[in-house]
């Protein structure tokens, strides 16, 4: 069984076929999925969702592209989902164009971490441009449990995270050929470190280029993996799906049959 520890499920493009990409997903053995709603805009799509499909794990935050979207009475709304939730999550910083203002993102996201620890759930963090800064913020949260999502930084910082106490989660951006640096880190990290992802319908797989991504690619991201580290393919699978049940351990006793 595979578990796709970090995909999209709620979002507009799979409303038309949903039940077909569950289909799919489910005969590629992918079981169950960590679907994280980033802006309080999703949090009742997700949660509806959430509630139709047992394999459907959900997570709630506030992403540092969508705090537009935040008005004072989330936060009580949050802390209410949190209670069918496996992790907090989508959250985290982000220097890309267009981006909001640190001074903005860094205390929505300290109060998001706040909340994780007093209801004992792991985060799903994110980062574009700005790894070394979000690790050294994370330090004053340690150990803090979860995963850094769709992780794009050198070793050195992929062993801060895990010194942290976070896994990291390796999707379609892993499966190009011209990403050395993260097949070298992928390919250097302990085994138990790793997570799986496919951030449907975003970053699809290079032998999918052109289509939209789906959950049932996290079989070519799984295979790409295993190549990369001249190992087993079903050997990694276990060991992935034993590193997800580890960082979301509401996963298991909820979501997988």
């Amino acid at each position: 069984m595979l578990i796709d520890s970090h995909c999209h499920l709620d979002h507009k493009d799979f409303a038309p076929d949903r039940d077909a990409v569950l289909a799919r997903s489910r005969a590629a053995g992918v079981q169950a999925w960590v679907v994280p709603a980033y802006s309080p805009h999703y949090w009742s799509r997700l949660d509806s969702l959430r509630v139709a499909e047992p394999g459907v794990a959900a997570a709630f935050g506030v992403h540092p592209c969508f705090l537009v979207d935040l008005r004072a009475g989330d936060w009580e709304r949050l802390e209410v989902l949190l209670e069918n939730a496996v992790a907090l999550g989508e959250v985290g910083l982000d220097r890309g164009a267009g981006s909001p203002h640190l001074a903005q993102q860094i205390p929505i996201l300290e109060r998001q971490l706040t909340i994780a620890r007093a209801y004992g759930l792991p985060v799903i963090l994110h980062a574009r441009k700005i790894t070394e800064e979000l690790l050294q913020l994370l330090r004053g949260y340690r150990p803090i449990a979860g995963v850094l999502h769709s992780f794009s930084g050198s070793y050195e910082q992929a062993r801060k995270a895990i010194d942290l106490g976070l896994h990291l989660g390796f999707g379609g951006a892993m499966t190009h050929p011209r990403a050395q640096r993260l097949r070298r880190v992928l390919t250097a990290l302990p085994a138990d470190a790793i997570l799986l992802e496919t951030d449907a319908p975003f970053q699809t797989p290079q032998a999918q280029l052109g289509e939209r991504n789906e959950p049932a690619h996290l079989t070519e991201i799984l295979t790409i993996a295993a190549e990369l580290r001249q190992e087993a393919s079903e050997q990694l699978a276990e060991i992935c799906t034993a590193n997800t049940l580890r960082v979301f351990p509401r996963l298991e006793k909820q979501h997988v049959r």
